[in-house]
C-alpha cells in the first residue's frame, strides 16, 4: 500500500500563513509515501515568491516530486520568460521539471506543460518529446508497478462543466499514456477538485485511466471551493481519493471515493460526502 498526497496552486505571493503552517502539519502527521505537487507553486514567479516557495518545501517532511505551472514562468520580464522561463523553478524547486520517482510499488512520472511562447500559455501544452519520454521513462518501470503521471493542466475537465478547455494535444498524449501504461492522472490548474476516469470524456481511449484533479491548497484565489489537496491510498487493485479540506482551523477529511479494478476498467465503488458533508 502506498499513500500519495497531491497538491496544486500553491501560488505563494497570494497564501494565507495559518493554512501553509496546518498543511504541512497535516502532512507530517498522516505521513504519505510522497508528496505530489502539480505546479504553480508560486503567483507571479518573482524571486521572493520562489524563495518562500523553497522554504516551504524545506520543511516538507516526506519526499516530494514538483512540475511547474503557467504562473511559474515570469511574465514581468519578457527577456527572462522567453529566454529562461524556468530558470528560478531550477534554482529555488528542483532542477529537473520533468521528475521521475520510483519505489518498490509505484512509479510517478512528471510532464512540464507550462509553455511561454505559446499565445495560449495559461492553458499549456504537452509536446511530442515529452510523449515519448514518457514511454521512455515507463519503458524499464517493473510490470507490477503502479504507474502515475502528473502535470498542472487537465486533461480531464469537471464534471459540471464538459466544456472546459484542456491541455494542448490532449488526445496524442493520452495514445502515449496508454502505451506506457499509465493507471492514473494528477493535475490542477482549475482550483477544483474531482476524480472520474479518463474514458468518461474521452470516447477514443482505450485504456481506463483514473483522474484526481486538485484545488488550491493554500491560496486565496478560491473558486468556490476550500482549499484542499488530495490524500490518495493505492492498495493493490484499489484506489481511494480523499480530500483534506481546510476548515477554518487545521485540515479535515472531506469527500471519499472509491475505485476498484475490474478487469481492464476501473469502476466507481462508493463516494462518501465525509462528515460535515450534505450528500448531493
Amino acid at each position: 500500500m502506498r499513500t500519495i498526497a497531491h497538491m496544486s496552486d500553491l501560488h505563494f505571493g497570494r497564501v494565507r500563513t495559518e493554512i501553509v503552517q496546518a498543511l504541512l502539519a497535516d502532512v507530517a502527521a498522516l505521513s504519505p509515501t510522497l508528496v505530489v505537487i502539480s505546479g504553480d507553486l508560486t503567483q507571479r514567479a518573482s524571486r521572493a515568491q520562489y524563495e518562500a516557495a523553497e522554504a516551504f518545501l524545506a520543511r516538507m517532511p516526506v519526499p516530494w516530486v514538483a512540475v511547474p505551472g503557467n504562473h511559474d514562468i515570469p511574465t514581468l520580464n519578457p527577456i527572462t520568460r522567453f529566454t529562461r522561463p524556468l530558470s528560478r523553478f531550477r534554482r529555488h524547486v528542483s532542477r529537473d521539471a520533468q521528475p521521475f520517482w520510483m519505489d518498490e510499488e509505484i512509479a510517478v512520472c512528471g510532464i512540464n506543460t507550462a509553455r511561454s511562447w505559446v499565445w495560449d500559455w495559461s492553458h499549456g501544452r504537452v509536446s511530442w518529446s515529452q510523449m515519448e519520454s514518457v514511454r521512455e521513462a515507463m519503458r524499464d518501470v517493473p510490470p507490477d508497478r503502479f504507474r502515475i503521471v502528473f502535470a498542472h493542466h487537465p486533461f480531464l475537465p469537471p464534471p459540471t462543466a464538459p466544456g472546459t478547455r484542456l491541455v494542448g494535444r490532449a488526445v496524442p498524449a493520452l495514445k502515449a499514456l496508454e502505451e506506457a501504461g499509465v493507471e492514473m492522472l494528477l493535475a490542477g490548474h482549475l482550483h477544483r477538485a474531482y476524480t472520474g476516469d479518463i474514458m468518461s470524456h474521452h470516447t477514443h481511449v482505450a485504456r481506463s485511466i483514473l483522474v484526481a484533479q486538485a484545488s488550491t491548497a493554500t491560496s486565496t484565489r478560491l473558486r468556490s471551493e476550500p482549499n484542499a489537496y488530495n490524500l490518495i491510498t493505492i492498495d493493490g487493485p484499489s484506489v481511494i481519493f480523499e480530500v483534506r479540506s481546510w476548515e477554518g482551523a487545521s485540515f479535515m477529511p472531506g469527500l471519499v471515493t472509491r475505485f476498484r479494478r475490474d478487469g481492464s476498467r476501473w469502476i466507481r465503488v462508493e463516494t462518501d460526502p465525509g462528515p460535515g458533508i450534505a450528500a448531493g
